[in-house]
């Protein structure tokens, strides 16, 4: 790729930087920064490092082709790669698309949840091996439906003891939502948040006791990332640097830590079924269900926009499938 210059003579940006900038200028997690970075880069190097405005709808078939049929990948990965090319598109070169209609898009097959029965999450939950934050954690995934990042992300102003329930902010799709605070946990929560107050305050006192603020609360509340109530539930044991402020600061624990942990768990349980830290997402809902909560209410917990998604658990009530009895039953 040749380097492009501005019309006064300076350097124009190189493309992967002008794309980061326009993330960020988006306020996209830096999750999806990464992702979207990843995706571009491989789409120029597929193309032998062609410039992307030299090329449109033949070279981004070819290109989602070759994930589908060599590399093999799952729809919802290929749409992954579909969506941070039309963004280079879109956002950074503003082309126009009126051929993206014609773009052929994998479809993502229907597929059931793998779901815990009750006495399958107790064995779970017996074997795991861990701290007691890390147990706190994966009792809390189940307790409340949150999924793996929603938890982990949880700040201490959004854990309601009062009214016995957790805020869950800026969830999938950017949405906040309400769902319980499991009174069995309590007791534990409060244990830990004695335990992050005293962590927050010795960070304070060597000047590390800042925390990512997502970028509108930042300029909202200017000195909000060193209150307690800012800091996260469940923070990482050292400090990391802040890819984008540059800062040194606590982060919340990594999610690879939970997902370990949990399939270990699994392992020793004995459980035949593919377990990780969403099956007791599933789960949760399932269960809500089986001990007669309506749907809606269920909806409303997991953070779902449409009902049809949260129908997916009523396959797996104790009532046979469908809900209907095996006429093999009746006689």
């Amino acid at each position: 790729m040749s380097t492009n210059t501005s019309s006064c003579g300076a350097p124009a940006p190189r493309l992967l930087d002008q794309v980061r900038d326009r993330i960020r200028l988006k306020h996209y997690s830096i999750r999806t920064e990464a992702a979207y970075l990843g995706w571009i880069r491989r789409y120029i190097l597929f193309h032998d490092k062609r410039h992307p405005a030299e090329m449109g709808k033949a070279e981004i078939e070819a290109f989602l082709t070759h994930l589908a049929v060599q590399r093999d990948v799952a729809a919802a990965t290929q749409g992954q790669a579909l969506s941070a090319i039309l963004f280079l598109y879109q956002e950074v070169l503003a082309q126009a698309l009126p051929w993206l209609d014609e773009v052929v898009r994998a479809k993502r097959p229907a597929r059931l949840p793998t779901v815990l029965t009750r006495v399958e999450v107790h064995r779970l939950l017996d074997q795991l091996d861990a701290d007691e934050q890390m147990l706190l954690i994966v009792h809390l995934l189940y307790g409340s439906g949150m999924r793996l990042l929603e938890g982990l992300r949880l700040r201490v102003k959004d854990v309601d003891f009062g009214r016995n329930e957790i805020v869950v902010r800026e969830g999938k799709g950017n949405k906040d939502r309400v769902t319980m605070l499991p009174l069995s946990l309590r007791e534990a929560l409060r244990k830990q948040f004695m335990l992050r107050r005293a962590q927050h305050e010795e960070d304070l006192l060597v000047g590390k006791g800042c925390v990512y603020l997502p970028h509108a609360l930042a300029v909202k509340y200017p000195n909000a990332d060193r209150f307690f109530g800012w800091q996260y539930v469940f923070a990482s044991a050292g400090y990391l640097r802040d890819p984008r402020s540059g800062r040194v600061q606590r982060h919340h624990v990594d999610e690879k830590r939970v997902q370990r942990a949990v399939k270990g768990a699994a392992i020793r349980a004995g459980l035949a079924k593919p377990v990780s830290p969403h099956t007791l997402r599933h789960s949760f809902a399932t269960h809500l269900l089986e001990a007669g909560q309506d749907i809606r209410t269920v909806q409303e917990l997991l953070g779902h926009k449409d009902v049809s998604t949260t129908m997916i658990y009523t396959h797996v009530l104790n009532r046979g499938g469908l809900g209907v009895v095996s006429p093999l039953d009746s006689r």
